[in-house]
């Protein structure tokens, strides 16, 4: 990636645009008043404050939904190269289980080949059921992040539970705040880290799907976790 990218500019360019998409344009520059003064340069602190300003005002001015779309809409995703072998599994043998299962295989290469990660780490990550494939429970599936990559094993070492928070977080803009026991987000902030699911399965199944935002680290808990409700649908398994 560029060194001249900023993730921040990138990432309120994509808000205004669920923004606009979603209810217009009217509320577009209210959401994000003073957001020319937010960058990649700006402290960590200065830009959990404004994300905190500005999600509580397209809260007042949306509805339940409409924020979750948009927030959903500012998410980070896989690569639909990426996902065009689960795809094309699920095509067929019209079979979610079969997806997660190598899905599952594919993530556990990852962590011990990509990420190089001791074996009894590795093992921590499985048995918490953590990784991008989840499991499956009846007609959704529960997803929880693994933590940070960089920091993995720091996170399972850490007992501070803030700066256990801040190690987990895949947040780049706000992830160091979260070392503040005061500073919480509104928790439809985590949308945007639920929309990584969202991309993920309606790749996959070519269908909607809802997200579910069970656990977050900026509420305190210790793990982000999801829900993913499937549509109905008709599998072979």
């Amino acid at each position: 990636m560029s060194e001249s990218f900023d993730f921040d500019k990138y990432w309120i360019g994509k808000l205004a645009k669920g923004i606009s998409k979603e209810v217009g344009d009217e509320i577009v520059n209210e959401v994000l008043e003073d957001s020319e003064n937010i960058s990649q340069k700006s402290s960590r602190y200065d830009v959990f404050e404004w994300s905190d300003k500005a999600i509580r005002k397209l809260e007042s001015l949306t509805n339940d939904e409409e924020t979750k779309k948009i927030l959903l809409s500012c998410a980070c995703h896989q690569s639909q190269e990426a996902l065009q072998p689960y795809r094309d599994l699920y095509v067929e043998t019209e079979n979610i289980d079969l997806v997660i299962q190598e899905m599952q295989e594919d993530f556990k290469v990852f962590i011990k080949d990509e990420l190089k990660l001791e074996e009894k780490y590795v093992q921590k990550i499985i048995d918490r059921k953590m990784g991008f494939a989840g499991r499956r429970d009846g007609n959704k599936i529960i997803a929880t992040k693994i933590p940070k990559s960089d920091f993995i094993k720091e996170w399972f070492e850490e007992t501070n539970p803030n700066k256990k928070r801040a190690l987990f977080c895949h947040c780049p803009r706000i992830r160091d705040a979260l070392v503040d026991k005061e500073k919480i987000l509104p928790k439809s902030y985590c949308y945007c880290g639920g929309g990584y699911y969202k991309n993920i399965w309606e790749t996959i199944l070519q269908k909607p799907v809802d997200i579910e935002i069970i656990e977050t680290v900026i509420h305190g808990d210790e793990v982000c976790k999801y829900v993913i409700h499937l549509p109905d649908l008709n599998e072979n398994s």
